[in-house]
Order: structure tokens, then sequence, then C-alpha cells
């Protein structure tokens, strides 16, 4: 069923947390400052929401972005010549380990870490690669509101140095001297925009809960990491040559199935700068 309270875009649902899929816009042409209000209200009412059948150049893409905030330059993956703020998406046969192929939240190490991910995908592979979005604020609300209250008052530590130094590794790129972002988070997040409470920690860069010993670090993460992976709380999106996915990095994480090896899934990300987090 279409949610009708939009001017200038159709909105359909996917599931009762999180998704929605929109029509009527065409993203290769310049937004008017009502379809930019449209498909941020969309956002924040489903936290990603998706578009079929927009075939973004480059400058588009960057266009796109730009309406809806600055870009982030990526700390690891340098854009095109000309294009730092765009983060290449590219596998093949020579691929050996995917961006994305673990739960987490867009760059949750930087100070300031993402509000948003645009995502183009141009050439898809002819069985799989699709990608799952799983609500924080759904996380959240599943949990006991004594656990609630306790995960409040913590703070963890999220640090880029492990997962990117691993990948530069896998690639042959010597990172020698360079440095990663690393920064502490509020467990529980007040999203600036909706107000609503979400849980940020994220399997690729929290390593661990700030001033608690080590084992119940470990269980507080593995337990939250469980239900970021939990079917009831996820959407699912099925990718076509030049879909879209545009999502809120401050109310879900995401992962990239790798199930399509050896064959070549690829595009572009833009990524919107965020602000510091806080309970």
């Amino acid at each position: 069923m279409l949610d009708t309270a939009y001017e200038t875009i159709t909105v359909k649902p996917l599931t009762r947390h999180i998704g929605a899929l929109i029509g009527g816009i065409d993203l290769t042409r310049p937004l008017t400052q009502q379809q930019v209000a449209d498909v941020r209200r969309a956002l924040l009412a489903h936290q990603v929401v998706f578009f079929r059948d927009q075939p973004l150049t480059l400058d588009q893409h960057l266009a796109l972005g730009r309406r809806f905030g600055t870009l982030h330059v990526h700390p690891n993956s340098p854009g095109p010549e000309g294009y730092p703020e765009i983060l290449p998406i590219h596998s093949n046969a020579a691929t050996r380990r995917i961006a994305g192929d673990r739960w987490h939240s867009d760059v949750s190490c930087d100070e300031a870490p993402p509000m948003g991910s645009i995502l183009h995908l141009h050439t898809l592979p002819p069985h799989g690669g699709d990608t799952l979005f799983s609500s924080a604020y759904a996380v959240y609300e599943s949990l006991s509101p004594g656990l609630r209250r306790y995960l409040e008052g913590l703070t963890a530590t999220h640090d880029g140095e492990p997962t990117y130094r691993q990948r530069n590794r896998l690639r042959g790129i010597d990172d020698t001297g360079k440095t990663f972002p690393k920064a502490s988070h509020p467990v529980v997040r007040t999203h600036p925009e909706s107000g609503r409470k979400g849980i940020f920690v994220n399997s690729n860069f929290t390593t661990h809960i700030d001033d608690v010993p080590a084992a119940e670090s470990e269980g507080i993460l593995r337990l939250l990491f469980e239900r970021f992976a939990s079917p009831e709380f996820q959407v699912r999106f099925k990718w076509e040559s030049h879909s879209v996915a545009f999502w809120d990095n401050r109310a879900v994480q995401h992962l990239a199935v790798w199930d399509y090896y050896p064959d070549v899934r690829s595009g572009y990300r833009v990524t919107i700068n965020g602000d510091k987090p806080y309970r």
C-alpha cells in the first residue's frame, strides 16, 4: 500500500520496521526544494529508501548528494581522479574481500560519523549481490527496559584501523605510516532529527565497550550484534541495474551479501557528512 502523504513522490513501505520504495522522481535531474523535503521525510520515516531506473553520472550523483548536505571523503579509499567524494564499489574475480561484508554503519569510527549514504549500482551479477539493512531503532526497542537504561549510560570505542589495515593487506596496499579514525560514541544514540533512540555499535568498527571488564564488553556486544542480524528487524534489497539506495547511517546498519563470486558488481557511493552522536 502506498503512503499518499507526500507531494512529489510515491512511497511504498516494504516492512513494518524499515525500508520503502520511492517512485515518481527522476534523480538524474536537479531536485526541487519540495522533492528534497519529501525524500528527506521518507528517509526519516523509513530509515532506508530505494529507487529504480536512475542512471546517474558521477556529476549527477554528486549533485544529488549535495542536496542533502556536504559530502564526506573516505579515510581509506580515494575516489576516481577529480572526484574525491566518490567511493567506488567494485568487486570481481580478483576481489579477496568486499567492502561492507560485515554489519556496520559507514565510517562510524569518525568523530562525526556520516549522516547518510547514497549508493548507485550500474553493473550487477546474474544472481545475488543483495544488501541487507537492519533498524537500530527496532533493535533498541526490542530490549527490556532495564537493559535499555543500562546501555544508555555506556559508550563504546569505534576504531577504523583493524578493518582498513586488513582490507589494505588483502589488496596489496602499503599503508605504513597512515593513521585511521578512532572515536568513542554512546551505545544508545538519539537521532538528531527524529528524536528516536537506536543502538549505535557495529561488528565492523566497534572494538569494545568503554570502562567495563573485557568479558562484560564482549557479552554486551555479542548480544547487540546478534540482534542486528535478526531477520525481523531487516529489509533485503534486490538490486537491478541503476537502482539507488539512500540510507540513514544514524538509524541503520547494513551488510552486502557476497554470494556472487567471481561475477562483477559495480557502482559508486557518495556519503553525506553528519554530526557527533549524543545520548
